[in-house]
């Protein structure tokens, strides 16, 4: 781990494409890797950047906190590759994460040159495997807090007015009491802990990977089921015969189970204030941001959320 200097008002690095460039290239001069002609992929709660001259993903975290979580997602990477689970892997030879500019960066293997999501399905088969694993203590993973994850989020949007801030406020605590009636059927243990089509992707050799590791925990399996549910029965984002499949190959319908509605509701509630983080910079996230809010105030209108 190294720190090193930075632009941002109170010493760590303003998040912007042009500031990040000098934190890329001091990392990888660092890590022995050569930023030229890297490419910005995404600039949202990471910066995501593709090497041209050698397989490698760099992320760098917007948060300036995040790095025990990315310590931790380095150890469970290195773990998953020794259980030969697949998911992403980071480069033999590489000590990581790295702190620059107060920020907190780490390396990855590309999956392959162009994102390619697998299926639902595959994503199921991966989800049984990693829920059937022991996991070491030295993983040290910690206990799924939604909650503390949600008021979190709740207090990080920006440019929403306080009309909504207090509903969305109000519903969660209402959530809260509800979250504590349940009883969790399936056993408790590790999860991925973000478990969505959006986060397995399509081998260059052509299987599947899981990827996004800093979201292990544990905590009840129902969460590592609940968005590919959500996503089919409230989005429409999954067909019927798609949601069919993931629950043929996991072996559990969480539709099934009487908590059901209150787990969708709740990790509803934290996907809108994501959102909600980005109302401020973006035009398209204000308005899908008000959209769904709406439909959160009327129950209505939810088949017409787009992913984001």
């Amino acid at each position: 781990m190294i720190s090193g200097s930075g632009g941002g008002q109170d010493g760590g690095t303003e998040f912007t494409a042009e500031s990040l460039e000098a934190v890329l290239r001091e990392a990888c001069g660092t890590a022995g890797l050569d930023s030229d002609g890297a490419e910005l992929l995404r600039l949202g709660s990471n910066a995501v950047y593709r090497l041209s001259t050698s397989p490698i993903i760099v992320r760098v975290a917007r948060d300036p906190d995040a790095l025990e979580e990315m310590e931790r997602a380095v150890r469970v990477a290195r773990w998953l590759e020794a259980e030969d689970l697949p998911a992403t892997r980071v480069p033999a030879g590489v000590s990581q994460p790295l702190v620059v500019g107060g920020l907190v960066v780490t390396f990855w293997e590309s999956v392959q040159e162009r994102e390619e999501y697998a299926t639902v399905g595959e994503l199921a088969d991966l989800l049984r495997r990693l829920h059937w694993l022991e996991e070491p203590e030295s993983l040290r993973l910690p206990y799924f807090d939604p909650f503390a994850k949600l008021s979190g989020s709740l207090r990080q949007m920006n440019g929403v007015t306080e009309e909504d801030r207090t509903f969305l406020e109000d519903r969660a605590a209402k959530l809260n009491k509800d979250y504590d009636r349940l009883d969790f059927v399936l056993p408790f243990g590790m999860i991925h802990g973000d478990a969505s089509i959006g986060n397995v992707i399509r081998h260059r050799d052509g299987h599947a990977v899981l990827i996004d590791l800093d979201g292990f925990a544990l905590a009840p399996r129902e969460w590592d089921l609940i968005q590919t549910a959500m996503f089919y029965d409230r989005y429409g984002w999954h067909t019927k015969a798609e949601y069919a499949e993931f629950v043929h190959r996991y072996g559990f319908d969480v539709m099934n189970w009487p908590g059901y509605e209150t787990l969708a509701h709740l990790r509803e509630l934290m996907m809108v204030a994501w959102l909600g983080h980005q109302v401020a910079a973006s035009e398209r996230s204000a308005a899908e941001f008000a959209r769904r809010v709406r439909s959160l105030r009327t129950g209505e209108g939810r088949d017409s959320w787009g992913p984001f």
